[in-house]
């Protein structure tokens, strides 16, 4: 499968973006979907997960309660909205694609990436 993420950009703190991921090439429901961030000289870091259905979600710490993970099944998408933005979400931010069950947090249990998408947040 293909992953293709956008949305990113430049955000005021306090602020919302809303990034999307787009798979093709494969049964898009099939697939636990994750998004990753990585900011400069960190590793890449876990921010939240979805599965199949959308049934069940899980954030790392640092985003719960200020972003929100969905997909629609229909149109091959999922979603990272993203609230009350803080300089320190600045990063990278990668879809990933898991043929795996369950709620997955590991970066090794995802089997496709997206290239990524920059979001900003300025203080």
């Amino acid at each position: 499968v293909q992953l293709q993420a956008f949305g990113g950009g430049l955000a005021q703190a306090g602020g919302s973006l809303r990034l999307s991921c787009a798979a093709s090439g494969g049964t898009f429901s099939k697939y636990v979907m994750g998004w990753f961030r990585q900011a400069p000289g960190n590793e890449r870091e876990f921010v939240a997960t979805i599965t199949w259905t959308g049934g069940n979600t899980y954030y790392a710490d640092s985003v719960k309660g200020r972003f929100t993970v969905s997909r629609d099944n229909a149109q091959n998408t999922v979603y990272l909205q993203m609230n009350s933005l803080k300089p320190e979400d600045t990063a990278v931010y990668y879809c990933a694609a898991s043929m795996y069950s369950g709620a997955l947090s590991s970066q090794w249990s995802y089997h496709f990436w997206g290239q990524g998408t920059q979001v900003t947040v300025s203080s």
